[in-house]
């Protein structure tokens, strides 16, 4: 049915190795090269930008428009009827247009290159942009071959991999090319002739025959489409096999947390992020299994097992990444990350409930196919995908303004302290509406908010004073011996200033109260892999660090036989021992410690001080 319906699909050109449609597609690589280097020059130019450069709410979207567009044009011409390809191409234009734009007019201009690099584009829209136009291609395409709405589902199937399997091989023919070009060019030198790495050296030349011969790859994979399908094939039979172990990991990971507890995922800090790239992996795997659901594509019954427990286990992932977003955004507020990473949940859902009923669906329907509610599945949400990335990367659902919204309400109903508000956030991470929620701040009838506030305000580069406007932190460290404690007011929130701030987790730090100086205060031992800090107590009970050792002045850090600074306070290993050379007075001053030749020996027996024993 696929090849009877694509062949109809190419009659507007002809069969697919007519001179017409080699025409079509050069032109279609030539033009886009040429279209590319011209906003590159307008980039590079040696006196400055020039238009669309100079204009970057115009420069980003054209960028996307440009590389993306198109690539769906060569991917359809030949497949798509002229009027259809025609539509679908002036549709993702405006979708890329939409996106770009607001990617672009949304920034700060204090973030990432905003207003200042070229292309302009907030990471990761343009990844989602691709994504969404990729699933959106092949549903237009399907639709078209065969004439109607929704396609059956094997056309989907067999359109959207085999472009897939195009791809990767495209760009690998591209690099082959470039590297092939390099090559000559190097022998070309040996005997002194430098033209061919001069030509390539010229934008002018390699952005335009990179785009010409990405579209010969593309066609050059078309006319092989029987190697194309049996490439595919293979493909999908040996990740198909990679199911099972990815079941295996998945279940025991799942059986183990009843007796681990979730908090070792939780102090990962990307709790959510690796769940979902693990219920991810299932469902491409489970698709590389049941293929297009033909009975001749029906997988051995091991595998099938396989894709039925994998359906299912995708159900308890889902719901531990949920479980992890409001973990987080019930401590800490909405963050863009988190928004996004709540609307993969979301799809996530939609793919579990989809496939969990398709696998249990046989004991309570009778005669059901083999995990056939699947199919209807991946048909909407694609569609789903396609709404949630547009809403995100629009006006409609901006996370940006979504999470200003959030924080600033935290910090009005008292949710978080003032003096524990990240004011940095809507200074560098958040755009044009945060850079407004924190001019809102300055003149908050708070003063801590208002002081604080109108600080991070005056910070021009979000690399300057990167503690300026960031939340207090309270330490975290492994206290030695069991059962110690440490002076009272050493572990209290500290700005990101003071070096304890740096202590994010039990393991990074080794603290241990000792009385170094024999004054009979306690003083604290801070050890990390490289040094051991001293922190001492002034007259008024505030500590402060009064200085470090650092052994490793001694031995490589790639020493594979120095010792961890940690282990050296676990095992009271650290003491005071009296200095090889006393200081010295000078004219009744006492001069500045000795500071003796890099020459690092073992402890030599000495007496320590009185006050040190």
């Amino acid at each position: 049915m696929t090849d009877t319906n694509e062949a109809t699909g190419r009659d507007s050109l002809g069969r697919i190795g007519s001179p017409l449609l080699v025409a079509a597609r050069l032109a279609i690589g030539l033009i886009q090269g040429a279209a590319l280097w011209w906003l590159y020059r307008s980039a590079r130019e040696p006196g400055g930008m020039a238009w669309p450069a100079t204009q970057p709410e115009v420069f980003g979207p054209l960028a996307m428009i440009l590389v993306m567009v198109p690539v769906l044009m060569l991917a359809g011409v030949g497949r798509m009827r002229w009027p259809v390809l025609l539509a679908w191409g002036l549709g993702a234009t405006a979708f890329l247009a939409l996106l770009g734009w607001h990617g672009v007019a949304s920034q700060g201009a204090s973030e990432y290159g905003a207003g200042r690099y070229p292309p302009f584009l907030p990471w990761p829209m343009p990844f989602f942009a691709a994504t969404a136009l990729f699933i959106g291609h092949h549903l237009v395409l399907p639709a078209d071959l065969e004439r109607r709405w929704i396609a059956a589902f094997p056309t989907y199937f067999d359109t959207a991999w085999k472009a897939g399997v195009q791809l990767v091989l495209s760009i690998g023919f591209t690099g082959a090319f470039w590297l092939l070009l390099f090559l000559g060019s190097a022998l070309f030198d040996v005997i002194g002739l430098d033209f061919l790495g001069d030509l390539i050296g010229q934008d002018w030349f390699s952005i335009p025959v990179t785009t010409v011969v990405f579209a010969i790859a593309v066609h050059l994979t078309d006319v092989r489409d029987g190697l194309i399908r049996g490439v595919r094939s293979v493909a999908l039979m040996l990740l198909s096999w990679l199911l099972l172990l990815m079941t295996v990991l998945v279940a025991g990971f799942l059986a183990a947390l009843p007796f681990t507890g979730l908090d070792g995922l939780w102090e990962t800090g990307s709790a959510t992020a690796l769940v979902l790239s693990a219920a991810a992996t299932l469902i491409i795997l489970i698709n590389t299994a049941y293929q297009d659901g033909r009975a001749d594509n029906l997988p051995p019954a091991i595998l099938r097992g396989a894709v039925r427990v994998a359906a299912v286990l995708l159900t308890p992932l889902v719901l531990i990444a949920f479980w992890g977003l409001a973990l987080r955004i019930g401590q800490h507020g909405l963050t863009p990350d988190r928004i996004i990473a709540a609307a993969c949940a979301v799809i996530g859902a939609a793919y579990a409930a989809g496939y969990g009923f398709a696998a249990l669906s046989p004991f309570w329907r009778k005669g059901a196919g083999w995990m056939q509610p699947l199919e209807r599945t991946n048909v909407a949400t694609a569609v789903l995908e396609i709404g949630v990335i547009l809403a995100l990367f629009s006006p409609l659902a901006d996370p940006a303004r979504v999470s200003v919204a959030d924080q600033v309400a935290r910090l009005e109903r008292g949710a978080v302290k003032p003096d524990q508000f990240d004011y940095r956030f809507l200074r560098f991470q958040s755009g044009k509406v945060g850079e407004a929620a924190l001019e809102r701040l300055t003149r908050s009838t708070d003063p801590v908010v208002a002081r604080s506030a109108r600080n991070v305000k005056a910070v021009e580069n979000r690399w300057d004073d990167t503690d300026v406007g960031s939340p207090n932190r309270t330490p975290e460290f492994e206290v030695v011996p069991a059962g110690a404690t440490l002076p009272q007011g050493f572990v209290v929130a500290v700005p990101p200033t003071d070096e304890r701030a740096q202590c994010a987790g039990p393991a990074r730090c080794v603290a241990r109260a000792m009385d170094v100086n024999g004054d009979g205060a306690p003083e604290v031992l801070v050890a990390t892999e490289w040094t051991i800090q001293l922190w001492s107590r002034d007259a008024a009970g505030a500590w402060s660090r009064t200085g470090r050792w650092s052994p490793h002045q001694c031995q490589g850090r790639n020493d594979p036989d120095r010792p961890d600074m940690r282990d050296a306070l676990r095992k009271d290993e650290a003491r005071a021992v009296a200095p090889a050379w006393p200081d010295l007075a000078v004219g009744g001053l006492r001069a500045a410690p000795f500071e003796r030749n890099m020459d690092c020996d073992s402890v030599v027996a000495r007496p320590a001080p009185a006050a040190a024993r």
